[in-house]
């Protein structure tokens, strides 16, 4: 059985932990891994999974307004194809990544992909 009886267990200070987390671990993806601070996320991480609580990170995704787990601004030209090309805040997920459902959706910035020849 799980930790926590449902969504509604969990505490607001976990989703703000969650998104710093992923934050952390975007930052060092960027600016290599200083201290070794990267085994101290993943620690973090497996503490959190044992709350079956964890994030994903919905950058390059393809995008359509029939999405439940995203809130989007639209940044350009409208178009019928659009990718997410920014996150705010990750999708937070409670349950397994093979089985999971979304308890604080993702905000994000979506675009039209650029095409040969045009500038993103």
């Amino acid at each position: 059985m799980s930790p926590l009886a449902d969504d509604s267990d969990v505490p607001p200070y976990v989703f703000s932990m969650l998104r710093n987390l992923y934050e952390i671990e975007r930052k060092l993806g960027l600016h290599g891994d200083p201290g070794n601070a990267g085994r101290n996320v993943q620690r973090i991480r497996e503490l959190l999974a044992e709350l079956e609580l964890f994030y994903e990170d919905p950058l390059g995704q393809s995008f359509d307004e029939t999405r439940t787990d995203l809130e989007a601004t639209l940044s350009g030209p409208a178009a019928t194809e659009l990718v997410v090309v920014e996150v705010i805040r990750p999708i937070i997920r409670r349950g397994t990544r093979a089985s999971s459902h979304v308890v604080q959706k993702g905000v994000v910035v979506v675009r039209a992909p650029p095409h040969d020849g045009q500038v993103a």
